[in-house]
């Protein structure tokens, strides 16, 4: 089990990680070596809370696939360890905001006092523009 949070923690047998050719400049070995790696997670072998789940296929937008698994792939460094590392990192780093409810917010209506101010501000604007017009012959 890989422990993500206190009360958090994924199954290792949901984690598949593949080597593939990274892209762009990488020098002799850029067409030999497999340096990028693919980190998928299923969700359905992961284990976690069902809000937990919602919350991470919201939270993975492009990265999910049709399947249902979470795709993480990271090329930015020569070493397969190095990208694995940092694609694991990613990963725990997305469960991790995915374990963290949102605050509901509750709804409030404006106070009787703060309603007539406004309307106070409104009356008030309102006679400075008269004021402004050509011919006024108004207060």
């Amino acid at each position: 089990m890989i422990q993500v949070t206190r009360t958090v923690s994924i199954d290792e047998r949901a984690i598949q990680q593949t080597f593939i050719r990274a892209s762009g400049p990488g020098g002799q070995n850029v067409n030999k070596v497999e340096t990028a790696v693919q980190l998928r997670l299923s969700l359905d072998r992961a284990g976690l809370l069902p809000a937990v789940r919602a919350r991470l296929e919201k939270l993975a937008g492009r990265r999910l696939t049709l399947d249902g698994d979470v795709l993480i792939t990271s090329q930015r460094h020569r070493t397969q360890e190095r990208n694995r590392a940092e694609a694991m990192a990613a990963l725990l780093e997305l469960v991790r905001r995915a374990t963290v409810a949102p605050i509901r917010r509750v709804a409030t209506k404006p106070s009787y006092g703060s309603k007539l101010r406004r309307l106070d501000e409104k009356a008030h604007r309102g006679k400075i523009k008269r004021g402004r017009s050509v011919g006024s012959d108004t207060d």
